[in-house]
């Protein structure tokens, strides 16, 4: 026992190294002064996430997002402060019939209990993967209300929304978030796939945590969760290289930049992402894409291939991947077999990153026969 504790704490420590933690952007400098009613309390100290933080005054906490909105969260029963500035939104608990659009936070929502508390979702029952969603749905507990860029807003008044949850897709559709608001809807934008650590983006659970008055309980989770990571990081060193992509219907492949998450859980499964230096950490794009042409001249020799099945769904065999693409049967890990497929329901269970990690771990060890994210194409 005391062994495999000492062995936690040094990939808990290799954890943080793979990534910045407890610094947030500058964009969420601490604003002390934010009401002459409130008196400020302190900052929550964040352990790897950077686009959001939360600061406290009295009882009220503050969610500060990247992207420069702020939310102040006002206990069950309290009085919403008068003099306020102008640019924080209330959100007054209990908080319920929430507009859940970025599919991903149902998860957190799962964790803490709270599924109920969504009301209206951006994705149908047939696009869930988290049983509880796809159960309330189908008992009309959860209505169906349009995906991001086409609300149904009648819906959405009719049940009285309090809260619009939605994912960073919402810049392409600037004039919906406009009217939600218009309605006096509140509209947080979940910025948790801008992180690049992964554990920066479980710790977003500590974010809903705070929105329904449940921090002890996600940072437990958290802390569950960091330890389950530990658990799953590997110390062997296998240098073995991964490249992980998918297609896109014109013919060309997108890949992940080399500081998004993805690299970094291949790191921490004892791999090596193909990619040393792609992209620039000063976009918050996670991704890019690029000619076939380039990515067989970049990921031709990767020991490893993965399919990102999260667009166009998965892949049954090896035949149906060549199909898409003439050039990937030169590929090395094609040549010797070690080509997988993630699963459906990998990007909406947010909170199984550290079982991914471990299948990628699994991967590089030929050991895939417990893999749950994973799986191989024959």
């Amino acid at each position: 026992m005391r062994k495999k504790i000492i062995v936690m704490l040094v990939c808990l420590v290799f954890l943080t190294s793979c990534g910045l933690s407890g610094e947030n952007t500058d964009v969420l400098k601490v604003d002390e002064d934010i009401s002459p009613e409130l008196t400020y309390g302190g900052r929550e100290e964040l352990q790897y996430a950077r686009e959001f933080a939360l600061d406290y005054y009295d009882d009220y906490t503050l969610i500060s997002i990247s992207d420069g909105s702020r939310f102040l969260v006002v206990p069950e029963g309290a009085k919403v402060p008068e003099q306020l500035d102008q640019d924080i939104v209330i959100i007054e608990r209990p908080l319920d019939k929430v507009y859940l659009v970025a599919s991903a936070v149902m998860d957190m929502f799962r964790a803490l209990d709270e599924v109920l508390a969504v009301r209206l979702s951006g994705t149908n029952a047939d696009g869930w993967y988290i049983e509880e969603a796809k159960s309330a749905m189908e008992q009309g507990e959860i209505l169906y209300a349009g995906k991001y860029s086409a609300p149904d807003y009648e819906l959405i008044l009719e049940q009285g929304c309090r809260l619009a949850l939605e994912n960073t897709m919402i810049t392409h559709a600037p004039e919906v978030k406009e009217k939600l608001q218009s309605f006096g809807i509140p509209v947080l934008v979940d910025h948790s796939s801008y992180e690049t650590h992964p554990m920066g983006r479980v710790e977003w659970i500590r974010l809903y945590g705070a929105l329904l008055g449940k921090e002890e309980e996600a940072l437990e989770i958290f802390r569950q969760q960091e330890l389950e990571i530990a658990e799953a990081v590997s110390s062997d060193r296998e240098e073995k290289t991964v490249a992980f992509f998918y297609i896109t219907a014109n013919g060309s492949v997108n890949v992940r930049k080399t500081s998004d998450y993805i690299p970094k859980m291949i790191e921490l499964a004892g791999g090596r992402y193909i990619f040393d230096d792609l992209g620039s950490d000063d976009s918050h794009s996670t991704s890019m894409t690029m000619q076939m042409e380039e990515f067989y001249a970049s990921a031709r020799e990767a020991d490893y291939l993965i399919y990102n099945s999260s667009i166009d769904g998965e892949v049954e065999s090896l035949e149906k991947l060549l199909a898409k693409s003439s050039l990937l049967k030169d590929f090395n890990a094609v040549q010797k077999g070690e080509v997988f497929c993630t699963t459906k329901n990998l990007y909406q269970e947010s909170m199984s990153i550290g079982r991914m990690i471990s299948d990628i771990h699994l991967m590089l060890m030929g050991e895939e026969e417990n893999m749950q994210y994973l799986y191989r194409l024959e």
